[in-house]
Order: structure tokens, then sequence, then C-alpha cells
């Protein structure tokens, strides 16, 4: 009878252990436009807001920076010292001086036996140098990250930020990014999760860029994780969490919305709401 209430007692403790083993396989994304221009095209203070934002990022497994485009080393020097910060395609000089890299940065404070793999990708295609929003002063494009768990199981998630504007070719230009994103997913992925995250541009009051929105999801299979999320109106909508689950991985959400902690003295630290996703594998 002892040696049944004991046998009891060890699997009871092993299941416990096994579920919080389990419950312990979680994380949580920062999906985040910093506002990051050079100082002369905008009014407020970058060199005070960079070093908060990347202090703000010790509080997620992984933040999927857009917008890093002139105050990386303030961002930097904000950062954990065990974080790792990996930066988007920065460009070539050779073929345009006065331009700008992707300004994507994706921040990791993960488990040390989590392997991040990221493989960065430029747009070939942009609308507007003087109008338009000027997007083809940078080297807009999307980061490919490939999370590797400890038991070998794989998922992918998408860093991006595309095409600004409000006119056709704007449009023209979105959609074909969106196709870039299709083509290479397809390469790389067959049945693993997957999120697609970032400032997409797609205005969430123009039907037009709705349809683009729609036939991504299609093609890829992603939910909106935001569907039935409201945030503050005096935001536009143009910053996205997209996801699917996977034959390996399937991601549960514990809790999705606005972190409105994104604020100092002098106001909100971007133009653009901090979105932020949290995950249980």
């Amino acid at each position: 009878m002892k040696f049944k209430i004991l046998l009891i007692n060890i699997i009871i403790i092993s299941m416990n252990l096994t579920a919080k083993e389990k419950q312990g396989e979680s994380f949580n994304i920062l999906v985040y436009n910093t506002h990051g221009l050079p100082e002369i095209f905008i009014s407020d203070n970058p060199k005070m807001r960079f070093p908060v934002i990347g202090n703000k990022t010790k509080n997620y497994s992984i933040s999927l920076l857009q917008e890093d485009y002139a105050h990386h080393e303030e961002l930097s020097s904000g950062l954990a010292q065990s974080s790792k910060a990996i930066r988007g395609g920065l460009g070539t000089r050779l073929s345009c001086p006065v331009c700008t890299g992707s300004g994507l940065t994706s921040v990791f404070n993960l488990p040390e036996d989590w392997l991040v793999e990221v493989e960065n990708e430029t747009f070939q295609t942009c609308s507007g140098w003087f109008v338009g929003a000027n997007d083809c002063f940078a080297f807009k494009g999307f980061q490919i990250i490939k999370i590797t768990l400890p038991d070998d199981r794989k998922f992918f998630i998408v860093n991006t930020h595309m095409d600004a504007g409000r006119r056709d070719s704007d449009r023209s230009a979105r959609a074909e990014q969106l196709e870039h994103i299709i083509s290479s997913l397809n390469k790389l992925i067959t049945n693993e999760a997957l999120i697609v995250a970032g400032d997409l541009n797609l205005s969430s009051k123009s039907s037009e860029d709705m349809k683009l929105l729609d036939n991504f999801k299609d093609e890829l299979k992603l939910n909106n994780a935001f569907e039935e999320i409201t945030i503050d109106k005096k935001w536009s909508i143009l910053d996205y969490i997209l996801y699917k689950q996977g034959d390996e991985v399937e991601f549960k959400i514990e809790a999705v919305g606005e972190d409105r902690s994104f604020v100092t003295e002098e106001g909100a630290l971007s133009d653009h709401p901090a979105l932020f996703i949290e995950f249980s594998i």
C-alpha cells in the first residue's frame, strides 16, 4: 500500500514538473515603430526618447522595432547587457549615398537554449522620392527570424516596415512588397508556425488597403491577433500582429493589447502605438 502511495506521489510530481516545463515555454513580443527619422525631420527629442525605448525592451522576450534609422546608438544604450539586437538591411551607400537602411531592429531577451537565426531581405520596389512619404530614401524590407526551441521544434517571425503614402503607386508598391514576403516565406516554411508583424502601412480606414491585408492573410493562412482588440482612437491603425499555428508549435494567446507605458512627461515615445502579444506554446 505504501509503495502504491509513493508511486502515485511520484507520478503526480512528474506531471506537475512537466506541466510547469510546458507552461514555461512562453514569450511576449513588442511591435513598435520608433519614429526614428533624423532630428532635422522631426520636432521632438529622439536623443531622450530612444534610450527609454531601449530600456523598455527589457520587458519583452522579442521586440520588433521599425524606423530605427538615425538613433541606434541611443537605442542600444538603453538595452539590457544580455540583450541581442540584430539590425535589418543597411542598404548600399554606393547606389544611394543619401539613403538610409531598413530601420528594422529586432531585440532578443530569450533563454540561452533558444536558437535565433535572422535573414534580412530588401524590397525590390518602392514609391516616392520627393513625394509619397519619400520611401525610396530608405532600403525598406523585412527580417525573417527562425527560432529553434530546445526540443528542436521551430517557428518563424517576420519583422517588416512597408511603403507609406496614400497614392495608388504607394499602394501598388505595398502589394508588391507583400508578394515579396509571401514568395520568400514559401521557400522557407512548410508547416511551421509563423508570426508576421510590423508597420505594414495598411490603413484600417482604407478599403483598398484592407483588401491587400485580407489577400495576404489568405495566402499565408494568417489570423489577425488584434481582430477584436480596440486600440486608443488617437492612433491610426497601420501596425499589425498576424499569426498562424504550425504542426509542431501551436500558439495560445495569453494577452494582447497596447502597452500604454510608452510615454514620458514630454508625451508619447513615438507617433505609433506600442503593440504587444504574449504567447504560450
